[in-house]
């Protein structure tokens, strides 16, 4: 009860909505292979969420240390390449298509 008696102070935060990608937001160069990488890890957590697989089970599968998959799945894959990461897909039996469409600002 330190703050009995006292008034609060509050402060003016400004919001602002993101564009989705929040690896953009912040000004960060290659925003979008930033973003793709996210999205495929978030990918290999959840497939080694749903097969209940330990980190040390996942890292057989995958080819990797434990440690590694350790700071995979915590988000350091600054190192893990595009491929690198569609070949882990690969690796827990998921097939990846990548689909070349004309854009639909042309």
């Amino acid at each position: 009860m330190a703050a009995r008696g006292r008034l609060m102070r509050t402060e003016c935060v400004e919001i602002e909505r993101s564009s989705g990608n929040v690896f953009a937001d912040l000004g960060l160069p290659d925003a979008d292979a930033h973003m793709l990488k996210a999205e495929l890890v978030a990918r290999i957590d959840k497939i080694i969420r749903e097969r209940r697989l330990k980190q040390v089970e996942a890292a057989k599968l995958l080819g990797l240390s434990q440690p590694d998959v350790s700071r995979l799945l915590r988000g350091n894959f600054r190192e893990y390449s595009l491929e690198r990461l569609l070949r882990l897909l690969a690796r827990l039996g998921r097939d990846v298509d990548i689909v070349i469409r004309e854009s639909s600002l042309e």
